[in-house]
């Protein structure tokens, strides 16, 4: 009982900072739009003459005083409805919807090339942290983790689709198009992730249970992949929780180098034509996703620790 109730002031703590959250970056979003540029004037064109400027804002209500279209756009947000595109005229919503199961996709094959490739290197790395192959390795970590993920992107392509033209790297055709975009977006996330499992199974090596174990009998193997690694994982698996804000923001410009149909390159595409319906909702999406799998996380680890439980804000 003690168990669901802490979970369940977690969740109405997390609803009241959801909603404080979303309020502010809609509303901060929408002044800093405003201040970016005249859409009206973008969609008319450079030659096009103050009447046609002045007809397409009154068209989409540019015109209307800032406050009156920001209580407007306030009372719209809370219905999700975003208005329409200034471009495509449809939806704004759902023209972010529509790709935003692209860049999901996208992101767990991120995460999942980050999984396979940072558990097993951070666990050798931890298993002896101070040998000399492994403070080269170590290095070698440290050396990726300040590389640019757009760097790492152009340099995939060019080995493996210009030099070897052994993948593809345009859009999401197959499978072998899909191998590069995860690399890249992983190639930021895996330094950290090596580095916190590697620090979380040097420590746990020197827990009582682990010699506890070695007195029983069982073999390094067994206690590293038994009892090491489980409990290294417990910290791993909040990093992965926070990185997800990463994949979101970070998957923006990995879709457009690669013309990945995810929101991310709508969004980058957006910003530049000022269509602010778009921009808005896509902010607005991001934004609840990154909350919702932090949240998740939280709650996640309340049920798993006990100890998490009986910290009450």
């Amino acid at each position: 009982m003690t168990r669901w109730r802490a979970v369940g002031d977690v969740l109405l703590r997390r609803v009241v900072e959801l909603a404080i959250l979303l309020f502010a970056i809609s509303t901060l979003l929408f002044f800093l739009l405003r201040l970016s540029g005249d859409p009206a004037a973008v969609l008319a064109g450079e030659e096009a003459d103050p009447e046609t400027v002045a007809l397409i804002a009154e068209r989409y209500g540019l015109d209307r005083p800032l406050m009156v279209q920001y209580l407007q756009y306030l009372a719209s947000t809370l219905l999700l409805d975003f208005g329409e595109s200034l471009r495509g005229g449809l939806p704004a919503i759902w023209m972010v919807l529509d790709r935003l199961g692209s860049t999901l996709l996208l992101s767990f094959l991120a995460l999942a090339t980050t999984i396979a490739i940072a558990v097993p290197l951070g666990a050798w790395l931890g298993m002896r942290p101070d040998a000399a192959e492994r403070k080269v390795v170590n290095g070698g970590v440290y050396i990726m983790q300040g590389i640019p993920g757009y760097i790492v992107g152009l340099i995939l392509i060019q080995i493996f689709v210009v030099e070897l033209r052994w993948l593809t790297s345009i859009g999401i055709t197959s499978w072998t198009s899909w191998i590069l975009p995860a690399l890249t977006l992983a190639s930021f996330l895996v330094p950290k992730m090596v580095r916190v499992l590697a620090a979380n199974v040097s420590e746990a090596l020197r827990e009582d249970y682990i010699r506890t174990a070695r007195a029983c009998g069982a073999t390094e193997r067994e206690i590293l992949w038994r009892h090491a690694v489980p409990n290294a994982l417990l910290g791993a698996t909040a990093l992965i929780g926070t990185q997800f804000a990463f994949l979101m923001s970070g998957s923006l410009v990995t879709e457009w180098i690669f013309s990945w149909p995810g929101f991310g390159a709508l969004l980058i595409e957006s910003v530049d034509r000022l269509d602010f319906p778009v921009v808005q909702a896509a902010v607005f999406v991001i934004a609840f996703l990154v909350f919702a799998v932090n949240a998740v996380t939280d709650v996640a680890f309340r049920l798993i620790d006990p100890r998490l439980r009986e910290q009450r804000s």
